[in-house]
This record gives structure tokens, C-alpha cells and sequence, in this order.
């Protein structure tokens, strides 16, 4: 919110100037960006960070949680995470939710043989593409002005690679990537603290049955 000082009158009487003025406000636009989540604790601090600058619609996009009850434990704390956030937010803009669909299926078909890789190698890879695609997808066709994701909060990510792969679609969406590794600024550290304020779960495991 940016706030106009604009002068009414000027009256000038023995010397002494008596100003009155009538503030106007107006609201300014902020860029939007659609936030690819993987879960609520990580988004915390990503949130927190990108509010100010942006219009953050947090998009949960996760088929990689083949496990349905852990997928709805995950969903749940990062809609109870968007919702207390909000509620501190009284003035301002709400942060959005959207929720991408849910079939585990078709990750286990993008990671077909690639069951065997160790974490965070090749199955990771085949992961990271498969939500940043929907992700940008999503961000096109809703008309965000750009997507971003919370996965480079995690120190068990790898930046490089995220940050390669979203830059490649961003370019074959033609929506540009916030590309910030939010591992900096004690992202991380951050999101446990923040985790622990919200009373969220946090899981122990990244989601797939191979990492569990």
C-alpha cells in the first residue's frame, strides 16, 4: 500500500503557513508468482520472504506422495499454514491456495526405471521436472507473471539442478522463474522455527516410497 500526500490549501497568515493535507491511498500491484509447495513447513519461510514483494498464490502439486494419508497429512498443514498466515494479515493481500491434481500413478511412470537410484539422483531429477512442468503449465495458463517453488529451501536439494530445469521450462512456457535459492538467508533454519510457531507437521521423509 503506497500512500499519496497530496496538498488541499496553503493559507498564509502572519507569517505562519497552515498546511492541511488529505491523504489518498493507493493500492499498488504487486507481480504475481505461483509458489510451488511441497509442503507446509517448507513453505513457511519462502511465504514470509516472497509476501512483500509479491501476490503468492501457493500451488500444492505433490503426486510424488504416493502414500494417500501422508499425501492428505502434508495438504492439510500447508492449507492450516496459509490460513493462520492470513489471519496476520488483516490489511493486507491474502495468500492464495490452489490444490494440483492427485494421481501417484503418473509419477511412478515418470520415474520407471529409476527405482534403484540413490536419493537425490536421477529419480530425484525425473521428480523435480515433473511438478516445476505442471507448475509452469499452471502458472501460463491462470496468468501469473511468474512461478517459483519452495523444494531449493531444503539443504537435501540441490539448487543447481532445480534451478536448470525450471529455467529450461520457464523458457518453453514463456513465464519467467523467480529463481532464489531460499536455502540463503537461513531459509531453512527459518522454516523450523516458523514450523514450530504454526504447530505443523513435518514429515521425515521427502514423499515417495523409494525415500521412505
Amino acid at each position: 500500500m503506497e500512500y499519496i500526500k497530496t496538498e488541499r490549501n496553503v493559507n498564509c497568515n502572519k507569517g505562519n503557513i497552515l498546511l492541511s493535507y488529505e491523504w489518498q491511498s493507493r493500492r499498488i500491484k504487486k507481480p504475481s508468482v505461483l509458489l510451488h509447495s511441497c509442503c507446509g513447513p517448507c513453505s513457511t519461510s519462502v511465504v514470509e520472504r516472497l509476501y512483500t514483494d509479491y501476490d503468492v498464490t501457493v500451488l500444492f502439486y505433490n503426486p510424488n506422495i504416493t502414500d494417500e494419508y501422508e499425501y492428505i497429512l502434508r495438504r492439510d498443514s500447508q492449507k492450516k499454514f496459509i490460513d493462520a498466515f492470513n489471519e496476520t494479515q488483516a490489511l493486507g493481500d491474502k495468500v492464495g491456495f490452489i490444490e494440483g491434481e492427485y494421481f501417484p500413478d503418473k509419477f511412478l511412470e515418470a520415474v520407471a526405471g529409476f527405482e534403484q537410484e540413490p536419493e537425490g539422483g536421477l529419480r530425484c531429477t525425473k521428480c523435480f521436472d515433473m511438478r516445476l512442468d505442471y507448475t509452469a503449465a499452471k502458472a501460463k495458463m491462470l496468468g501469473y507473471d511468474a512461478f517459483t517453488t519452495t523444494l531449493t529451501v531444503s539443504p537435501h536439494k540441490n539448487f543447481n539442478v532445480i534451478s536448470s530445469i525450471a529455467s529450461s521450462i520457464s523458457f518453453i512456457y514463456g513465464v519467467a522463474f523467480l529463481d532464489m535459492d531460499f536455502k540463503k538467508k537461513a531459509g531453512f533454519q527459518r522454516s523450523i522455527e516458523l514450523s514450530k510457531k504454526y504447530d505443523l507437521y513435518r514429515q521425515r521423509f521427502c514423499g515417495c516410497l523409494f525415500s521412505k
